[in-house]
């Protein structure tokens, strides 16, 4: 048997910004997507990777083949090669074994083929997309005279820029396969990982997005299929968050109860209302619990197929 993992997260509501599209002008764009017919913003899953690598630095002993230097703005590897993954008693990162990688090298020569060491992530994550449509705010600020080298050379006076924002909540998914990883224990530091996100995307000294999970559903099964990715709902702009297609699901018997857990106001919601009366005995009040509960169930899977 297979072990699946899956997930879909809410974040808390907040303001979104810097989350850099392409520059019009002097606004500061956000990235955008149409979603069900509506403008809505949009995190990059390469932006989540970028924040995870960083708790998982962190929460390793061997820390990350790849680290960000802030001073010289550059990534450094401590295996740029890869090496480790020749044979079996190489040294392998935990960010290669769960988030990949890829390495390419043209050919020496005109006419002969180049090469590629490629591995597939086993943590795969979604792009994240706002729970309520963007409705176009903008702001108008200044930087002051001086303020940055940049707005020195501006001279005397203020320098205007506007910035788009949006206030709203994130939903992402991630799926896991715990044995493709050559360590799977990995797979519960990716969990907790998770459960820690918090610089993603245009965080920086003018903006701070908690992108950990508000409310949390995860599923472990032996179902190739997630069945659960981007089932989160608001009818009220964003206040509360439920999750109609979730129950659905399992009231059709696509995704057994005893594979659910649930963490967060959603479990208190009327989807959870109405999960716990489809048999999800797995709610809990906190983010927190519902990851301690998933890394149990994932170590005792794991076990069982070794």
């Amino acid at each position: 048997m297979t072990v699946h993992v899956f997930a879909n997260i809410a974040t808390p509501y907040g303001t979104a910004a810097n989350n850099r599209a392409e520059t019009e002008g002097n606004i500061t764009t956000l990235q955008k997507l149409i979603w069900y017919g509506q403008p809505h913003s949009t995190v990059s899953a390469e932006a989540i990777r970028f924040a995870l690598r960083r708790l998982l630095a962190a929460i390793d002993d061997k820390g990350t083949n790849r680290t960000w230097n802030e001073d010289e703005r550059v990534n450094q590897w401590k295996d740029a090669k890869f090496e480790g993954w020749n044979g079996k008693a190489g040294e392998i990162f935990i960010d290669d074994d769960l988030l990949g990688f890829m390495t390419a090298e043209a050919a020496s020569e005109e006419g002969k083929a180049g090469s590629a060491n490629v591995r597939r992530a086993v943590l795969e994550v979604t792009r994240a997309v706002s729970l309520t449509s963007w409705a176009g705010d903008v702001t108008f600020n200044a930087a002051s005279p001086g303020a940055t080298p940049s707005a020195q050379k501006r001279g005397a006076n203020p320098v205007p820029y506007g910035t788009e924002v949006h206030a709203t909540r994130y939903q992402f998914g991630l799926a896991m396969t715990p044995q493709r990883l050559r360590d799977s224990s990995r797979a519960v530091k990716a969990i907790r990982a998770v459960s820690q996100l918090r610089t993603v995307a245009g965080n920086h000294g003018r903006f701070l997005f908690d992108f950990s999970p508000e409310s949390i559903v995860l599923r472990i099964t032996d179902d190739p299929a997630p069945r659960l990715l981007y089932c989160f709902e608001t009818e009220d702009d964003g206040k509360t968050v439920e999750a109609p297609a979730l129950v659905r699901r399992v009231k059709a018997g696509d995704i057994s109860p005893d594979e659910l857990i649930l963490g967060g106001p959603i479990g208190n919601s009327q989807t959870g209302k109405a999960l716990k009366d489809a048999g999800i005995q797995a709610i809990h009040e906190g983010v927190k619990a519902a990851i301690d509960d998933a890394s149990t169930r994932i170590d005792k899977a794991i076990q069982k197929v070794r």
